[in-house]
This record gives C-alpha cells, sequence and structure tokens, in this order.
C-alpha cells in the first residue's frame, strides 16, 4: 500500500458540510468530499461521472497550520426582495491530505494534480491554491506513517509566530478497530447538480504530531547569572 500526499494551502479556503442558504460554513479541517471533488476537477469528469474509485480511497488531514476563521458579510438585492449571506472561510491554513490505496490509481492522480483538466479550487471556486499541490507518492508508507513522518510545512517566516513546541492534529478515516470515532456527512454520493447527494463516514483524530519549533520568538530564553539576592540575609 502506498500514499499521496498533497498540500493545501491558500489565503482563503472553505470546506463546507452543511452549507444552506443564507449561511455558508465551514469545516477546520479539508473534507472527503472537497478534495475528491478537486481531484475529479483536475482528471476532467463530469459531474455526473461515478467517484466510486476515488471514495475507496484512506483519506486524512494533518493540520500544519489551524488558519483564522473569517465571516464575509453579503447583501444581495433585486427588484423584489433583498437579503443577507455570510460565508465563512478559513485563512492562510496550511494542511497536509494524505490519500492511501492502489499506486495505479494514485499515480494517476499525481499526473492530473500536475496537468489539471479543469482549474482547481479549495473547497470554493473563489479559493485557487497556492504553490505545488502534489508532494508525491510515498511508497511503501501507510496513510497514518505518511502523514507523521512529512516535514511540517510550514515556511520558516510563519514558524517564528507559532509556539515553541506545536501539536499537528491528523483527522482520518475510521478503521474497523478505531475507537472514539464520530460521523461526518462528507462522502459524495454524486455531484450532479440536479439532486447533489452525500453520505456519511466514520472519522477519528490520532494522537497529535508534536513537532519542535526552533525558529519561535515566542520562546523564553533564561540567561544565567551570578548575583543571588539571598545571600545578602544569609549572611546577616
Amino acid at each position: 500500500m502506498s500514499a499521496l500526499l498533497l498540500r493545501l494551502a491558500a489565503p482563503l479556503q472553505s470546506w463546507g458540510v452543511d452549507a444552506k442558504f443564507e449561511r455558508r460554513g465551514t469545516e477546520r479541517v479539508p473534507t472527503k468530499s472537497g478534495v475528491i471533488g478537486l481531484i475529479a476537477a483536475a482528471q476532467g469528469r463530469q459531474r455526473n461521472e461515478s467517484m466510486d474509485d476515488l471514495k475507496s480511497l484512506h483519506f486524512g488531514v494533518r493540520v500544519d497550520r489551524e488558519g483564522v476563521l473569517l465571516r464575509d458579510y453579503h447583501t444581495a438585492k433585486n427588484e423584489k426582495v433583498s437579503y443577507v449571506t455570510n460565508r465563512y472561510y478559513l485563512t492562510d491554513a496550511v494542511f497536509l491530505v494524505g490519500l492511501e490505496g492502489d499506486e495505479k490509481l494514485l499515480s494517476g492522480i499525481e499526473n492530473a494534480l500536475v496537468s489539471p483538466a479543469f482549474p482547481l479550487f479549495l473547497g470554493r471556486r473563489s479559493c485557487p491554491p497556492e504553490g505545488q499541490v502534489s508532494l508525491g507518492i510515498r511508497t511503501g508508507k501507510t496513510l497514518l506513517e505518511a502523514l507523521q513522518e512529512e516535514t511540517w510545512l510550514v515556511s520558516d517566516w510563519a514558524k517564528k509566530r507559532e509556539a515553541p513546541e506545536v501539536h499537528l492534529r491528523i483527522v482520518t478515516d475510521a478503521g474497523e478497530e478505531a475507537t472514539n470515532t464520530y460521523f461526518q456527512r462528507d462522502l459524495p454520493v454524486t455531484f450532479d447538480q440536479t439532486h447533489r447527494k452525500f453520505g456519511f463516514r466514520r472519522v477519528c483524530q490520532s494522537a497529535p504530531l508534536i513537532v519542535s519549533n526552533s525558529h519561535s520568538r515566542r520562546a523564553v530564553t533564561l540567561k544565567p547569572t551570578a548575583h543571588e539576592p539571598m545571600t545578602e540575609l544569609e549572611e546577616a
């Protein structure tokens, strides 16, 4: 088994699960439906085509930078009615996404991401990715191994603003043996615009990956001193 790794980063991302009417929210990590949609666009698939091969891939996310939640307030009006919408985004987030499965399928996905048939976006069309998306295939690695062993993807400049010790969350599809799982409705049944449909998948959160951040400006350096103020009291 092998794992394909993706870097999903941009000024804005939005990964909606329950986005209806005037409120369009975002999850704090990329959704499986959103990533499958990105891959399908890269491969040039039509919305009414089957996604069963992509759905079968074991999916996981490592949160390399959480990002900040942003609310975009909209007003719209026509001749008869006016209304307000609230759209939510993640700003400056960085995610490492892993897909585990057959290496031939992963190789086809990687080639499509390098030369996509349709434009790529991170959850919404207003959120194009920045930089390289595909990081390549890690042959012989399980999904969790690949997510745990990959180098922290945050730039040296951004690391200065992070803590001296960073805990990176890892969220994956839940296996049979997993405990403390929950259900999330982001498994695409069909992307057909006449009747979009999504199913549920079991999700679990693994132990966080602890990274030592030597670039942090938040580290406190204690300089040793020979001065001992209590000495005067002892002599008295």
